[in-house]
Order: C-alpha cells, then sequence, then structure tokens
C-alpha cells in the first residue's frame, strides 16, 4: 500500500508537469502569434512599398504629357513628390509598429486619392490643349489661305493694274518725219539733203483710247544717226519699258482724244550726216511710236 507521504508527493509532481505544460502551451501560443504578427506587419509594410511606387509611377505617366501646369498644380506635385519620399523613408524603415502601418496606410489612400485628382485635372487639361490646339491650327490654317488668297488677289490686281495702265498709254499713229533747212530770217524749207538739213519735224495723231487720261502727257523723243548712235544730253533720263534710258527731247500734249495732229521739233546740235535717222517715241512709260527718215 502507498502510504499518505508518497501519495502527497505524487499529487505534487503531477501538479508540478501540468504547470509545466502549461507554461510550454502559453510560450507557444505566444511566440506562434509574434511570429504571425511580425508576418503581417513585413507583408503589409511590402504592400505599402508596391502601392506607393505605384502612385509614383502613375505622376510620372501623368507628367509626361507636357501639360503646362499651373501654380496650383505645381504646388500640388510637389507635396505629393515629397509625401512619396516620406512614405519611402518610413517604409525602409525595419522596426515599423502596427501603429505606424495604420498611419501609413491612412496616408498611402489619402495619396492615392489625391493623384487621381490631379490625374484627372491634367488629363482635362490635356483635353483642353488638344482642343485650343485643333482651333489654333484651323485659324492657322484659314490664316494662310486667307494670306494666300490676299496674296493671289494682290498678284492679280498688279497683274490688272500693269494691263490698265499698258491699255491707258498713248500710242501714236500716222508718224512721219520730215527734214528742214532753217534759214536765217526763221523761215523753214523742206529738203531731202543731210548737208542743208537743219532740223527734223515728227508729226503724229493719237490713237483713240477710252481708258487714256484726258490730260497733259509728256512725250520723250530718242533720235538715233545713221550709225545706230543716240544723240541725246547725258543726264536727260526717263523710266519706259521697265527700264531707265537717255531721251533727246520732250515735250508736253494735251490729250482729249480728238483727233488732233501733234507736231515735235528737234534741232540737230551737229550737222547732219547722210542715211538714215530713226525716231522713237515714248509716253505714260511705254513705247508710242516709230519712224524713219533718210537723207542724201
Amino acid at each position: 500500500m502507498v502510504n499518505k507521504g508518497d501519495r502527497n508527493k505524487i499529487y505534487f509532481l503531477i501538479v508540478v508537469i501540468l504547470a509545466l505544460l502549461g507554461t510550454n502551451a502559453y510560450l507557444y501560443l505566444k511566440d506562434r502569434h509574434q511570429s504571425q504578427r511580425f508576418v503581417t506587419v513585413s507583408t503589409e509594410k511590402d504592400r505599402l512599398k508596391l502601392e506607393v511606387e505605384k502612385i509614383e509611377a502613375e505622376l510620372d505617366k501623368v507628367n509626361a504629357l507636357n501639360v503646362t501646369l499651373t501654380d496650383k498644380l505645381q504646388e500640388e506635385q510637389k507635396l505629393a513628390r515629397a509625401k512619396i519620399a516620406e512614405l519611402k523613408l518610413a517604409l525602409q524603415n525595419g522596426k515599423l509598429t502596427q501603429g505606424d502601418l495604420n498611419i501609413a496606410q491612412k496616408e498611402v489612400k489619402e495619396l492615392r486619392e489625391f493623384v487621381k485628382n490631379y490625374s484627372d485635372e491634367i488629363l482635362r487639361l490635356e483635353k483642353e490643349n488638344a482642343y485650343l490646339r485643333t482651333q489654333r491650327d484651323s485659324l492657322k490654317e484659314f490664316a494662310n489661305t486667307a494670306n494666300q488668297k490676299a496674296g493671289d488677289l494682290e498678284k492679280k490686281n498688279t497683274e490688272l493694274e500693269a494691263k490698265v495702265k499698258t491699255g491707258a498709254a498713248l500710242k501714236a499713229g500716222n508718224v512721219s518725219i520730215v527734214a528742214y533747212k532753217v534759214k536765217n530770217n526763221g523761215k523753214t524749207i523742206e529738203v531731202t539733203r543731210a548737208s542743208t538739213a537743219k532740223k527734223l519735224t515728227i508729226n503724229f495723231n493719237i490713237a483713240s483710247n477710252a481708258l487714256a487720261a484726258k490730260d497733259y502727257h509728256k512725250i520723250y523723243l530718242r533720235v538715233f544717226d545713221p550709225a545706230g548712235n543716240l544723240i541725246a544730253n547725258g543726264e536727260n533720263l526717263f523710266e519706259a519699258d521697265g527700264e531707265q534710258m537717255q531721251y533727246t527731247s520732250s515735250t508736253s500734249i494735251s490729250y482729249n482724244d480728238d483727233n488732233t495732229i501733234y507736231k515735235m521739233d528737234w534741232i540737230n546740235p551737229n550737222p547732219f550726216i547722210k542715211g538714215t535717222y530713226s525716231i522713237i517715241l515714248y509716253a505714260d512709260g511705254f513705247t508710242m511710236g516709230k519712224a524713219a527718215i533718210e537723207l542724201k
């Protein structure tokens, strides 16, 4: 039989064993809970890191649109960049508590919402800018077309003005030349010999022209000797047929479109020589008429 003292020892050992088992179980459950808590914290930290990187990538993507930002948007982007840097630094810390993670979760959520709103605003500006660019290009094209039409019209007007100017120029008809001898008393005698000739008289009328101005017109005369040399004073210059030329003599006539016969005298400062003298008349910047006379 087991005596009372031995029985008490057995009970005591059982109690000790149970206490040890309980302590081991408590420590096991505590360690398991700590391990699970560490895994949870580590996993959430990695998830938040990835989320922050996605938010930063989204911000970079939106900024790649090259939209001109307002001062307000520039300030908001600066704050977002600062918050991203702050969160990255915090999540790199290896000793984060659950409380730290809770705060980080809240800030990431707010940052995500901010970047979404920021992106929406940038996209709205991009659409608005695209519309404005389209309008600008349309206006530019319209302006170019208008300028081209204006240029074409100006060219046509210039051509028309040139045609009108050409059409309005006086044209001589029935141009003839007579050589005269001038006597001492001033009387003139028509001659055909170079040795006795002193002056040439050019007779002409003006062809009827409804476009020509009924006004005074300057007439320029160019005389060429039988060798083809222009007889002119080097200081006598005028413009005709698009170039500047020397002239022999000039006069003014009054044009009234009434078939008037005009004459223009030219006294040769030098002796005439045998051969053909030719003349050209000019008016209103264009050739008016031509004629020639042969002196024996």
